[in-house]
């Protein structure tokens, strides 16, 4: 059975998931008058560069002859996950923002806007999405479901399935909580990075490096997620992600600010 406060802690974050991308673009839309179109674009970036290419190339090179030493070499795994989030999605948002948002004024708020779509949508499949089925699968075990469950699933993917009910059965509040607490942290890097890159499209010249920064900056965020991830425990974890979302947003501030004057 899934405990009362696991099932309204995973309905709260597929809430959460769903409702915190769309009223941010709202927010942005109805108080700053920024296009939609723009936050759009962010999400579309995403979708094509994070869940289509950059999965294509996990399949080429993780199914490859390199695979097997990638994946069993966690700082291996580390730097090349890290890297290819940080090349797919920073080289979508950096073309984006050069050829798709050209009307746009040179100012913050496309930036940001931006980042709502790409991290909104990121926020909204990855984690929104993912709690509703959760939700799902959670009422149907404490209806009495679980063993229809396993039997309807292919054959290949039942122990899979099984491990997924398990876990449910198991996770407690609090490590539910945590999950969106790490996506918070997520969206605010998200938003940071496009300022970034919204800077260096803008401004070129001087400005241009913050564009390898980002991509340097995220590789960093992904891949000490990925080496921390069994040597410290999971709130340890979110802090020093939190840390590193916190670090971000102050050096976006600070750009925003010179973008400004």
């Amino acid at each position: 059975m899934v405990s009362v406060s696991s099932l309204l802690m995973i309905a709260f974050n597929a809430l959460a998931g769903i409702a915190v991308p769309v009223c941010l673009a709202m927010y942005l839309v109805r108080k700053y008058k920024v296009k939609l179109s723009t936050i759009l674009i962010g999400a579309g970036v995403f979708i094509v560069f994070a869940l289509v290419l950059e999965s294509i190339m996990h399949q080429i090179v993780l199914k490859g002859p390199s695979g097997p030493a990638i994946m069993g070499n966690t700082l291996w795994y580390a730097l090349y996950g890290g890297l290819a989030a940080g090349v797919f999605e920073e080289t979508g948002r950096f073309l984006a923002m050069k050829f798709l948002m050209k009307k746009e004024p040179s100012e913050v708020l496309p930036g940001i806007a931006y980042g709502v779509g790409h991290g909104g949508v990121e926020m909204f499949i990855i984690f929104g999405m993912t709690m509703v089925s959760n939700l799902a699968m959670a009422l149907m075990i404490n209806s009495g479901q679980v063993d229809s469950i396993v039997s309807q699933a292919p054959a290949s993917s039942a122990n899979l399935v099984q491990a997924q009910l398990d876990a449910l059965q198991t996770t407690t509040a609090g490590t539910w909580l945590i999950g969106l607490w790490e996506r918070i942290s997520a969206i605010i890097i998200q938003l940071s990075l496009s300022v970034l890159v919204w800077a260096a499209v803008r401004k070129g010249n001087k400005w241009f490096w913050l564009f390898p920064a980002a991509i340097l900056l995220h590789a960093l965020v992904d891949a000490s997620a990925v080496l921390l991830n069994k040597s410290v425990g999971m709130v340890p974890l979110e802090l020093i992600i939190t840390a590193e979302a916190v670090v971000a947003g102050a050096i976006a501030l600070l750009v925003a600010k010179k973008m400004k004057e």
